[in-house]
């Protein structure tokens, strides 16, 4: 059915925009007074309600009062929203002065998060899930990529991930799976962690592919996870196995980004630890540089150097990272405009890290911009000017969803 949906005070369309490199707030195209038509809730084109009708007469009238701004939905393209329990004592600890390492050490951090969730069952963790999924769609969020990792077993990372497949049937948002099996190298498996990556290997991944449960696979590399060497050796069979690659890389340390672009990935994510060398590397690769500023928000510690790797060209997208340990907020607009003020990002860039160049990250060619045939999943905030949004800091919500 054709719709015609309107009037906006400003559409928002993120189209004709690059995919790698710095951009200016006047690269942005903004369509005032503007109409959308949708067919068969595909986006047909923008613009003037007069041509509109005048081109499609059959076409229904969808009238809106008010003024509002229409934007591409947003798309999270890093989260760990699969999981049970929380790590309140965790955040305590931080609080108080205890490193990351210090609180996984004491029996905090992932495996705390691995010991709850295992110990729900199915049904429960896709109750949770889909709560969480329901609320980052209320405010926008309407791609979400979800991580396993919290299970750590070929039996449990299969629940984990028939569970993200069964909460995707139960909430209007687009989920998109992902594999981190290698999040941690259990406590509870008798070899090492080289031993663990084939393991996982040989006897997780040829049933994700059987049961179609995910075509991405992710990996820790970093102290008290996984060693670049190994790790490059996981990802390649991986890869190997037409897997989609992305990588936990540069948040404490450096040497993640480099097995990222090595093999291929579609992201290198986190980069809080990312110097020059590594800034200059990603920017010449086509990996997508994935900066998380929620984790940076809930460990205290600096962003990724945002500013720096669009300068030198890189292709950067921003995410949430909302996860029960480091980052809890899962708030990707807030997380995102105070990224913005800290690391002196236009709105271009960070609509553009919030849409079509996190859409990039996870290979999904037809989200996040309003161009002609792409999906009509859309939001719209409540004011007559796009820069507001990110002016009140995540507080200024869509209120209509489509």
């Amino acid at each position: 059915m054709k719709k015609i949906i309107g009037p906006f005070a400003q559409i928002l369309p993120l189209t004709g925009m690059p995919l790698k490199g710095a951009l200016r707030d006047e690269q942005l195209q903004v369509v005032t007074n503007a109409w959308v038509l949708t067919n068969n809730e595909r986006v047909v084109s923008i613009g003037k309600i007069e041509r509109l009708k005048a081109d499609h007469p059959s076409a229904q009238i969808e009238e809106i009062e008010g003024s509002y701004v229409l934007l591409p939905g947003f798309i999270d393209c890093h989260t760990h929203i699969c999981y049970a329990g929380n790590r309140a004592k965790d955040y305590a600890m931080r609080i108080n002065g205890k490193t990351y390492l210090e609180i996984a050490a004491s029996g905090g951090g992932i495996w705390d998060s691995v010991t709850q969730t295992r110990a729900a069952d199915e049904d429960t963790l896709v109750d949770l899930l889909v709560k969480r999924a329901n609320r980052h769609l209320a405010d926008g969020v309407t791609t979400i990529e979800v991580k396993s990792g919290y299970g750590l077993s070929v039996e449990q990372e299969l629940k984990q991930l028939r569970t993200i497949k069964e909460a995707s049937y139960k909430t209007k948002a687009t989920l998109v799976p992902t594999c981190l099996a290698a999040h941690l190298h259990p406590r509870d498996f008798g070899g090492s962690a080289e031993e663990y990556l084939h393991h996982i290997a040989n006897y997780l991944l040829p049933i994700l592919k059987k049961e179609n449960l995910a075509n991405r696979v992710d990996i820790f590399i970093e102290q008290g996870a996984f060693k670049p060497q190994a790790a490059q050796h996981y990802l390649n069979k991986a890869k190997a196995m037409s897997f989609d690659i992305t990588v936990h890389a540069d948040q404490f340390s450096t040497g993640g980004s480099e097995v990222a672009i090595e093999v291929g990935a579609v992201s290198a994510d986190h980069l809080e630890a990312s110097k020059a060398k590594e800034i200059k590397a990603l920017a010449k690769s086509d990996t997508v540089a994935v900066v998380l500023p929620g984790a940076s928000l809930g460990l205290g510690m600096h962003y990724a150097p945002a500013r720096k790797l669009l300068d030198v060209g890189a292709c950067l997208a921003i995410a949430s990272d909302w996860n029960p340990g480091s980052a809890p907020m899962g708030d990707l607009l807030l997380q995102a405009a105070v990224l913005s003020a800290a690391e002196k990002l236009s709105t271009a860039e960070v609509f553009a890290g919030l849409t079509y160049r996190a859409a990039h990250a996870l290979r999904l060619a037809n989200r996040g911009t309003l161009a002609t045939g792409t999906p009509a999943i859309m939001q719209a905030y409540p004011t007559n000017d796009y820069r507001e949004i990110l002016y009140h800091q995540g507080k200024l919500k869509p209120v209509i969803l489509y």
